[in-house]
């Protein structure tokens, strides 16, 4: 076994067994990320707590899991696929609502409440992503996010900036949502369907379908050739990488 397969054992004990104060220190020091305190990590609140919806939400173990990854993305470790998205893995089966298998993330993948996530089987989220989960997000299997994503679920009113509303986002099965598009709050994104790069989508986009531009609108079906699900080929990385468990 290597260095990395060796780590990542260790990663998977800790977490597996609960993260306190004193193994998130240990595991930031795996991560080369050393020099905090186990008496500091008790003292540290996370941003998402000052939020409206944050307030007492965290436990204390979930702090740590969301702690670690972002810390993750500070690492040198961060630039090991090897070890980060099996790490990003174990933190997501943890702390996200739900978590199928073989799911996989890249770097520098921001949200604010894990608990309001739900990713199914082989869901994929590139670098830059950036989910404001307040309102909730649920990702189907075999769907995919491509760089620098955006997903809102909450907005503001424009007469009192403290009135708050929130309505989640739904990805459905075997979608692809292309690079830096956004996503408004209430969408729902159905089965089999693409969003063009670069789109802002207000409203749902039908089943089997490609939308693009701002506002985004439907501009033709998917050309799917007559292939459904799994004959769709969404394997992301060569050799179906990180695909396998």
């Amino acid at each position: 076994m290597g260095i990395i397969e060796s780590n990542l054992g260790i990663a998977q004990d800790k977490i597996s067994a609960g993260l306190t104060a004193e193994t998130t220190v240990e595991l930031l020091e795996l991560l080369r990320r050393p020099g905090l305190s186990a008496e500091e990590m008790l003292g540290i609140r996370l941003y998402p707590e000052f939020l409206p919806k944050g307030k007492d939400l965290y436990t204390p173990e979930e702090r740590y899991l969301h702690f670690l990854w972002e810390e993750l993305d500070r690492s040198p470790l961060c630039s090991a696929a090897n070890f980060a998205i099996p790490f990003r893995r174990m933190i997501a089966k943890k702390l996200f609502k739900k978590c199928g298998k073989n799911f996989s993330a890249e770097r520098n993948i921001r949200f604010n409440y894990g608990q309001s996530i739900e990713v199914g089987d082989n869901v994929f989220i590139h670098e830059g992503v950036l989910l404001d989960s307040k309102g909730g997000i649920k990702i189907g299997n075999s769907s995919a996010l491509a760089e620098f994503v955006v997903i809102f679920t909450h907005g503001h009113s424009e007469s009192d900036h403290q009135e708050r509303s929130y309505a989640p986002v739904v990805i459905e099965e075997f979608c692809k949502v292309y690079t830096r598009s956004m996503i408004l709050p209430g969408v729902t994104v159905k089965k089999q369907a693409i969003v063009a790069a670069h789109s802002v989508v207000t409203k749902d986009v039908p089943e089997n379908s490609l939308v693009t531009g701002s506002p985004a609108a439907v501009v033709r079906p998917r050309k799917n050739e007559g292939k459904m699900n799994e004959d769709l080929g969404h394997v992301w990385l060569a050799d179906g990488a990180f695909q396998t468990e």
